[in-house]
């Protein structure tokens, strides 16, 4: 009777070692994935979790003793390390000149008025929120104003300050109707401004501060990932921030999608995450409950960021966020 001979270590696992491999080229070529059917935009939306697979990759080699698949994993654990590596470590530093928060406050929020005061106890020096409601609005503009003189709301976006505003502006941002339709509840009205830029009367200067809320993403069950409104108000925002004329600037809003998606090109190529600079891990956002996606931004152009960190949820089903900034 013939003796089976059983592959050597180098020769099994193969669809071990090929997996490990696409999954390596996947993160490391993520822009150049197409964004029909909003599949780039999906894939980046939760890039950072294609990570999970490796642990899992690396159980199935181990178990079939395949020192191809191990060794194939090299490729997605270093592209993984050199896309996020940077954010397991705490790069906040001590120190800064103003503080400044952002929030989509849900409007849907059960609790506008704990929200508000949740965020009045914050110390934030500006705070942006957005998804205001007119039901909510006035809720919003007693329980802040002692906390906060200054205030300006266009439309569904605000911003509240402790220090002077001028120069306040709507941004031309259009909000269409998604495939779905308005999913807010009946009773519920929204104003279709969702963004605004103004000039923060700072110690050190004048600071540009856009407030911003772009369009909706969904998942649909035909046609995949929805972006198509979120990415002409995404090029809209980018053209704004490259035709300011101040050095300085604040981009604070929910922009419905991470900094990693090449949707973003126009914005992040001329402003930078505090998050990612000065922040402790991920700074995940949404949703509230398990958040799994920043899609909560604040990012900065001219001016430093000291620290950034994410701030205990409200009544709304996005959480807080809020940077210290330096000149």
């Amino acid at each position: 009777m013939r003796a089976v001979c059983r592959p050597g270590p180098w020769k099994r696992g193969r669809v071990l070692a090929a997996s490990a491999l696409l999954l390596g080229l996947l993160m490391l070529l993520h822009a150049r994935i197409t964004d029909r059917g909003g599949l780039g935009s999906l894939v980046e939306t939760f890039l950072p979790w294609f990570g999970l697979f490796i642990p899992v990759l690396l159980a199935g080699a181990l178990w079939r003793r395949a020192a191809s698949a191990v060794v194939a994993l090299l490729l997605p654990v270093v592209v993984w390390l050199n896309l996020f590596g940077g954010l397991l470590g705490d790069k906040s530093h001590p120190g800064g000149d103003l503080t400044v928060a952002e929030h989509n406050v849900g409007a849907g929020n059960p609790d506008p008025l704990g929200t508000a005061r949740d965020l009045a106890g914050t110390g934030s020096d500006v705070l942006a929120l957005v998804e205001l409601t007119e039901q909510a609005r006035g809720t919003y503009e007693k329980e802040l104003a002692k906390a906060y003189p200054y205030h300006t709301v266009l439309g569904t976006v605000g911003l509240w300050s402790k220090l002077p505003l001028s120069d306040t502006r709507p941004v031309d941002i259009k909000q269409d109707v998604g495939p779905l339709g308005d999913t807010k509840p009946a009773d519920v009205k929204l104003s279709y401004n969702r963004a605004l830029r103004t000039t923060v009367a700072t110690h050190q200067g004048p600071l540009a501060v856009y407030v911003a809320h772009l369009g909706s993403v969904r998942l649909m069950p035909r046609g995949g990932f929805w972006t198509d409104s979120r990415d002409r108000n995404a090029q809209a925002l980018g053209a704004a921030v490259a035709a300011e004329r101040n050095k300085r600037v604040v981009l604070l809003g929910d922009l419905n999608g991470t900094m990693d998606d090449h949707a973003f090109a126009d914005i992040s190529s001329r402003m930078r995450s505090a998050q990612d600079e000065a922040g402790k891990g991920f700074g995940f956002t949404w949703p509230a409950k398990l958040p799994v996606a920043r899609i909560d931004q604040i990012l900065v152009r001219g001016v430093q960021p000291e620290s950034s960190w994410v701030l205990p949820a409200t009544g709304s089903d996005h959480l807080p966020v809020a940077a210290r900034i330096s000149w």
